[in-house]
């Protein structure tokens, strides 16, 4: 019986100093800085792309799917020449099919040709996306291949697309653009809008640790499988 206590008192303890650390890193800039290191570590493509990949993320209309095919809209504006992959995974017992189409329908309302755009249905993963993208544009390792996803799966994003084979991948984040506190402050009270950082910052920045951790745990299993 004693053991069990000391073994539930020493795990309370290091659950409280996890605890402690992360609510004392949440008045800094430590987790957005991070988080936006995970988005922005791979230098921008030297030319224009001509595939660019969605990963499709938890599918539509979440709010992840809404802001990467807005951000894949955008760059297929951009770069009218350049073909689409969609990858989400595909399975007959569920709905993935019908997100897939969602997807893809996101895209052509934002003015994406739909002739221009294709599937990537069967890996269940960022690794066998990755794979699987590099079987479908075998033959084509140097083409330049633009990857658009959330911010902190942009990392593993590229590297597990570079260690399938892929030469020249580029990214582009889909950050969300925050309101800013001048439009958040009260028009009634100004005075009292000192505490946004408490009301705001505080849970935005406990939210990027938690993301930012799952990533890194990820980041270390894909290393640990040398997937990247």
């Amino acid at each position: 019986m004693s053991l069990s206590k000391n073994i539930a008192s020493r795990l309370l303890q290091v659950v409280g100093t996890v605890a402690l650390i992360m609510l004392v890193l949440a008045f800094t800039d430590i987790p957005y800085l991070a988080y936006h290191q995970l988005g922005t570590h791979c230098k921008p493509l030297r030319t224009n792309p001509e595939v660019i990949v969605v990963l499709g993320g938890s599918g539509m209309p979440s709010a992840d799917g809404l802001m990467r095919t807005y951000f894949a809209a955008k760059a297929a504006r951009k770069f009218p020449e350049s073909e689409i992959i969609i990858a989400h995974p595909f399975d007959n017992d569920s709905s993935n099919t019908f997100q897939l189409d969602l997807m893809k329908k996101e895209l052509v309302i934002r003015g994406v040709d739909s002739t221009r755009i294709s599937y990537e249905p069967r890996g269940f993963d960022t690794h066998s996306q990755a794979e699987n993208i590099s079987i479908l544009l075998k033959g084509r390792a140097e083409v330049p291949v633009l990857v658009i996803t959330s911010p902190e799966h942009m990392f593993r994003s590229i590297r597990s697309l570079q260690k399938a084979g892929l030469q020249l991948v580029g990214g582009l984040p889909s950050f969300e653009k925050p309101i800013s506190e001048r439009k958040l402050k009260s028009k009634k009270h100004p005075e009292q809008s000192g505490d946004l950082p408490w009301r705001y910052n505080l849970w935005s920045y406990l939210k990027y640790e938690i993301v930012v951790l799952r990533e890194y745990c990820a980041i270390f299993y894909y290393k640990l499988r040398g997937w990247i």
